[in-house]
């Protein structure tokens, strides 16, 4: 289980290959993104090194119990074990703070890009309803639509869409507050989502974290505890010189 695991994690630690055409930024973005990915499995696959090392100085206490002389494999693996448990405990509570805050960074660009894209679609819901007002009143327009449609020449779907664009322009054309009322129902959309997006992706960044950073330092302190009784043991187990 420890040999199979050791090699598990060495074969998580190798760098997968990157992309040539990435910015700076992306690099970034996919560094933050390879780091959470690979935390996370080491420390979702943590428990297994544990329960090799809790067999093997179960092992170790029942040699020292019956009274066994240590020697050959025995007199080796105790000190690796020993080391091997002082070194994943420290590993695991170092990939604690790794891990959360590779999340945070990560959140926090989540976070970037919502804005943005919030910021973006409310910049083009702008542009586009001034698009709608000025040709509402640009009868030069309205009356190259009216030839378009009356001409005979647009059929089918394109002409019911046609329709439909004259009716909504002649709407805002005699009520300017419909268009304004329509930008701002849109506007209440975008931030209503984007709220939503923001809760969701500040929910799982919190379950993802806690989550991770517990596990993490619980298996820290689990493997340094198995550390701390194996050395009680082994300490408890020289026994004085006789006088």
């Amino acid at each position: 289980m420890i040999l199979s695991s050791l090699i598990d994690y060495a074969v998580l630690l190798i760098p997968p290959v990157t992309p040539a055409n990435l910015n700076p930024e992306q690099l970034q973005l996919l560094g933050l993104q390879q780091t959470v990915s690979v935390t996370t499995q080491l420390i979702d696959r943590g428990i297994i090194p544990m329960v090799g090392l809790a067999f093997l100085f179960a092992g170790f206490w029942i040699d020292s119990n019956s009274g066994a002389s240590k020697k050959g494999l025995s007199a080796i693996l105790q000190p690796g074990a020993l080391a091997l448990s002082v070194i994943l405990g420290i590993a695991f509570l170092a990939l604690t703070f790794v891990n959360v805050n590779s999340q945070r960074l990560l959140n926090q660009r989540t976070v970037e890009q919502i804005s943005t894209r919030s910021q973006q679609a409310e910049t083009q819901l702008k542009d586009r309803s001034q698009q709608v007002a000025a040709l509402a009143n640009d009868p030069q327009r309205l009356s190259e639509l009216d030839q378009a449609l009356g001409s005979g020449r647009v059929q089918g779907p394109q002409r019911e869409q046609l329709q439909a664009i004259k009716q909504q322009l002649e709407q805002f054309k005699q009520d300017p507050k419909a268009l304004d009322q329509r930008v701002k129902d849109a506007q209440t959309q975008i931030r209503s989502e984007r709220e939503q997006t923001l809760k969701q992706s500040r929910q799982e960044f919190i379950k993802s974290s806690v989550r991770s950073g517990a596990s993490s330092v619980l298996l820290g302190l689990g493997y340094l505890g198995i550390a701390w009784s194996g050395v009680s043991g082994l300490l408890g187990g020289v026994k004085p010189p006789r006088r």
